[in-house]
């Protein structure tokens, strides 16, 4: 797991250490060097962009960071802060895995049309839409291993909001 997420952190980081580089070039040619100029930065900032949001969203679940309901959970006993936990898990799951099916089908249909950006570039439009099933993927595999620790490993000494030693669910889990 310590792998899995020094290499979501880094690729993530990679992602945006990229786009803050193609930026500052385009911006350098714009401004200072029009010679160096190029065209195609700001679609490449937003394809790299998306992808480092879609991956870091996997470490928003890992460190309870995601859609919850925490407001809510404070004013709950541990017991039924568990059993808002267990849903949510399941409400998210399934919107992730609904965001991976489709996000499946419209990369392949991108890619089976052939589809390309509009611009100079032309990139192929299915590796920018392959954010959406990559990050849902992520998300969903994220949130079996919080529905597993809430169902069947439950801590409520560290797993409660409001919890003296509360860390990130993942953590020692």
């Amino acid at each position: 797991m310590e792998l899995w997420n020094r290499l979501e952190r880094w690729s993530a980081g990679l992602l945006g250490q990229l786009a803050l580089a193609v930026g500052t070039y385009q911006i350098f040619g714009r401004y200072i060097s029009p010679r160096l100029a190029i065209t195609w930065g700001d679609e490449v900032i937003v394809y790299l962009v998306v992808w480092a949001v879609f991956v870091a969203s996997s470490q928003l679940v890992r460190s309870d960071g995601h859609v919850r309901p925490d407001l809510v959970l404070r004013l709950l006993p541990a017991r039924w802060q568990r059993r808002v936990e267990i849903l949510n898990c399941i409400v998210a799951l399934a919107f992730c895995l609904g965001l991976t099916w489709l996000g499946i089908r419209i990369a392949w249909s991108a890619y089976s049309f052939g589809d390309r950006s509009s611009t100079g570039l032309s990139f192929p439009m299915w590796i920018y839409y392959s954010a959406l099933p990559a990050g849902g993927l992520l998300m969903s595999v994220r949130y079996i291993g919080r529905l597993y620790r809430f169902c069947f490993r439950y801590d409520p000494a560290t797993m409660t909001i409001g919890a003296l030693h509360h860390e990130p669910i993942a953590a020692g889990k």
